[in-house]
């Protein structure tokens, strides 16, 4: 039986989540999860209490409980389960509080709640990427901080939303297609706006498997296709000199890591 791991959270359980994830991805393992955001009244702690340790009782082990609680009310109730607890928060705060010379202010929602001030940058940089998706249209070239380039289905559009949802980035992105081949070149709007280009390539064969589940047997995902796209859009990166990685073995995690690292930008939130 997979072990039992909730992720609990007086707000929206992501930071929980994302610890949590962090940590049991060492280990070979299978887990059952279970998010529970917003538990923020005592008669809700006591809900998730209940089934924590009717866990415990069903399969005679006790589940990993991580939680990231600000209310102390609300903590203390979990706590008291017959889950084993690990608390991102106070784990770190304590020893904070003694380093920096101040006490820790906890504010609900604070983290990824509409009131921080990153926010509306969020917003605005995913309402962005969603316009500038695909070379839909060229005018707003101008504004944004970073041009995805590459082939159809290399990973721009999740990597220019990626980039904009979790980094606050304005990621507009700009497919080369079929039509292209024959005179590959830069349209003007990007031509002026070189300095914010970054490609993206990926291996044929991959690109090809994941063209043949969109088209399958269609010239667009014939693998003599593919590698005609690769190798001309690769030659014209080479050629323009605009910095690019290939994608093929990388999630759009590191893929949107990896472009920041090596453009060294900034993000714009945390």
């Amino acid at each position: 039986m997979a072990p039992k791991v909730f992720y609990i959270s007086d707000g929206t359980a992501i930071t929980a989540e994302v610890f949590g994830h962090a940590v049991l991805s060492q280990f070979p393992l299978e887990f059952e999860q279970l998010t529970i955001p917003f538990v923020e009244t005592i008669s809700k702690a006591e809900a998730v209490k209940r089934q924590i340790n009717d866990s415990f009782i069903t399969t005679g082990e006790r589940p990993l409980v991580f939680h990231s609680i600000v209310k102390a009310e609300i903590r203390d109730i979990i706590y008291s389960s017959e889950g084993l607890d690990y608390d991102f928060l106070n784990t770190f705060v304590a020893p904070l509080e003694q380093h920096l010379g101040v006490s820790a202010m906890p504010v609900l929602h604070r983290t990824h709640g509409k009131a921080n001030h990153s926010y509306e940058t969020r917003i605005d940089a995913i309402n962005f990427a969603m316009e500038n998706d695909d070379g839909q249209t060229m005018k707003h070239m101008d504004h944004a901080d970073l041009v995805l380039l590459g082939v159809s289905r290399c990973g721009k559009t999740p990597s220019s939303l990626y980039l904009s949802m979790q980094f606050g980035i304005k990621a507009a992105n700009y497919p080369f297609t079929e039509d292209d081949m024959d005179n590959l070149k830069l349209p003007d709007a990007l031509k002026r706006n070189k300095s914010k280009l970054f490609g993206l390539t990926i291996d044929p064969v991959r690109l090809h498997e994941i063209r043949q589940s969109r088209m399958e047997n269609s010239r667009y995902s014939s693998l003599r296709q593919c590698r005609l796209e690769v190798k001309e859009v690769e030659m014209m990166f080479k050629r323009e000199r605009i910095p690019y990685i290939d994608t093929t073995n990388h999630s759009v995690e590191e893929i949107a890591t990896k472009i920041l690292d090596v453009t060294g930008m900034e993000r714009h939130m945390f």
